[in-house]
């Protein structure tokens, strides 16, 4: 929830603008288009004469800020809704304000990051006018900044432009700041678009109270379809949109102390599921992997719980503590300065009693010695009377000695006492910077573990990743077997067919040979003539062949032609083949 603190800077800003003589006063007629922005972006019905009425008694002309307070509580600010869009009022107000102090600047940012540093600087004000930012409040912003873009913290830096403002005795308006952000004075050596984007990730952070943010899966109401949206964690609600350009809402998921949230088990092909419970409907909500459903989980329980214990946001409830340490340790420095000027009160006063004895024993010491000097020229009869007084006088001299010697040990003692409370405030002091880099040292660490989960998340992905890829080789090599399996069925079916052949041709070359039995008788002349050149062609082996008379019987088909090989050939052929059969199955 907004408070009306955080409503009025703004409103303040854009009085100020309106301020063209810088006297305090605005005019009536300014007022009033200012009452009817504000009424618009606040969502409150305006009442066009209400401004009028509430000044009727007054007719002096401008209006000034304590005379424009009254009706600005009484007729908006009593009114605001709560559903009104904070940074539109911002976004007007800069538009009042701004062009007066940035248009002659030749700033290294846009005016977009600006308005946003701007808007930075009105949270982390103080609550009080003219609005300034003290020291820490800067170099918590800046420390934002910087782990945002992702740059080492220069406290060298910071400390010299620290003493620079100590030496100034004076803090940072908003202007200044846009100026010391816009030139590059931390940022030197940031690329400008890192920068913005850092800018805006400490905007959302701080002031929009974004917690997180992020794309996710989530399953529809009425479809049961699965659509990706990007959600936007604030602390009373839960947006998502299209996508992260903010375009396009497609719904908003308002917490209360009656919501929770639970983790589901993985279905229906989805991983990493959670479920936000709510009184009317509840959200099922995938997440990319188990750390960021995690992180979401966490985040949502805590706003929950906040929401349950009355708990503004964290960085209103952080700023709200360093506030009142801040006041604390002024409280404690004051009453640490008015303890010393008391003991130099007490030490000036110590030393003009030790001062006044001083006197009185040199007043004491000369009047003694006039005494003394009367008492030589007295007569001889009354020495011995003056020797007892002499003696009396010693003694009291004696005593006076003793007194002014107590009275240097009670002032050594109160020196001393001076320097211990001295070396207590060295101490105290010492302890206070201690703390201060013990918080450093906390946050580089807490940075640190950051990193270094956000690698092991990283390397974790890509061994499932490997292990995906193993599993997929696993299944391929399996399937290739399995194809290689049937494959050699096959060759072992058709290993069967070419036997039954084999069988089938072999009868047929039987009834052949009978065939050729009778007919060899007549084939022998024949042969007899054709002696020469058959040994010639014989080399060639089925190129070309003697056409010989044979049988009406059919001939055995080869793939060189009807009746290319003998029987003999014929067998050794196929011997050789079952050779290289047998040798190939001996192999597998």
């Amino acid at each position: 929830m907004i408070s009306r603190d955080e409503i009025l800077k703004p409103i303040w800003y854009a009085f100020t603008a309106l301020d063209l003589d810088r006297n305090g006063k605005v005019s009536k007629s300014q007022l009033k288009v200012l009452s009817h922005n504000l009424c618009t972006i606040l969502k409150i019905p305006h009442n066009i004469s209400a401004l009028e009425e509430h000044f009727k008694d007054d007719d002096e002309g401008p209006v000034s800020t304590q005379g424009y307070m009254p009706y600005l509580n009484m007729f908006i600010l009593n009114k605001i809704q709560p559903n009104f869009d904070f940074m539109e009022l911002n976004k007007m107000c800069w538009t009042l304000s701004a062009p007066k102090h940035t248009s002659n600047k030749n700033l290294l940012i846009s005016d977009v990051d600006a308005f946003k540093v701007w808007c930075i600087f009105n949270f982390l004000s103080e609550d009080k006018y003219p609005l300034h930012i003290v020291v820490e409040e800067l170099e918590y912003f800046l420390r934002k900044l910087f782990a945002a873009v992702g740059c080492s913290w220069n406290e060298g830096r910071f400390e010299d432009y620290k003493m620079q403002l100590s030496a100034k005795k004076r803090h940072l308006n908003a202007w200044e700041l846009i100026e010391l952000i816009g030139i590059g004075h931390f940022t030197r050596g940031i690329n400008p678009q890192t920068l913005s984007m850092g800018i805006n990730e400490v905007c959302q952070e701080i002031v929009l109270d974004v917690i997180k943010q992020g794309y996710m899966m989530k399953k529809g109401h009425k479809r049961k379809n699965w659509t990706e949206r990007w959600f936007r964690l604030h602390l009373n609600h839960i947006s998502y949109y299209v996508s992260e350009d903010l375009i396009e809402q497609k719904g908003c998921i308002s917490l209360d102390r009656n919501c929770c949230v639970e983790s589901l088990p993985d279905k229906d092909g989805r991983k990493n599921l959670f479920i936000i419970r709510c009184v009317e409907k509840s959200f099922e909500i995938s997440a990319s992997d188990k750390k960021t459903k995690q992180e979401w989980i966490h985040a949502i329980q805590d706003c929950i719980v906040r929401i349950r214990q009355g708990l503004s946001s964290a960085h209103r409830e952080s700023r709200q503590k360093r506030r009142e340490l801040r006041n604390r340790m002024k409280a404690e420095q004051e009453i640490m300065e008015n303890r010393m000027r008391q003991l130099q009160l007490a030490n000036e006063s110590k030393q003009a009693q030790l001062e006044a004895l001083s006197k009185d024993l040199q007043d004491t010491s000369i009047r003694g010695d006039l005494v003394e000097q009367r008492r030589l020229k007295n007569q001889t009869e009354l020495l011995d009377r003056y020797k007892r007084d002499l003696e009396q006088e010693k003694m009291a001299r004696m005593q006076m000695e003793e007194q002014v010697v107590e009275k240097s040990s009670e002032v050594e003692q109160y020196w001393q006492r001076m320097q211990e409370l001295e070396d207590m405030y060295h101490q105290l002091k010492q302890a206070l910077d201690d703390e201060r880099q013990a918080k450093q040292d906390e946050e580089v660490v807490r940075r640190l573990q950051a990193r270094l989960l956000q690698e092991e998340a990283s390397k974790r992905t890509e061994l499932e990743q490997i292990h995906l890829q193993q599993q997929e080789v696993l299944s391929q090599s399996q399937k290739e077997k399995k194809e290689l399996e049937e494959e050699k069925a096959e060759k072992e079916c058709a290993l069967q067919v070419a036997l039954e052949q084999l069988e089938s041709l072999k009868l047929k070359r039987q009834g052949a040979q009978e065939e050729y039995k009778a007919v060899t008788k007549k084939l022998e002349r024949a042969s007899n003539k054709t002696k020469t050149w058959k040994h010639k062609v014989s080399k060639h082996e089925g190129l070309l062949r003697i056409v010989q008379p044979g049988n009406k019987s059919p001939g055995k088909m080869t793939n060189w032609g009807q009746a290319a090989f003998t029987e003999t050939e014929l067998d050794q052929m196929e011997k050789i083949w079952q050779e290289n059969k047998n040798r190939s199955w001996d192999g597998e």
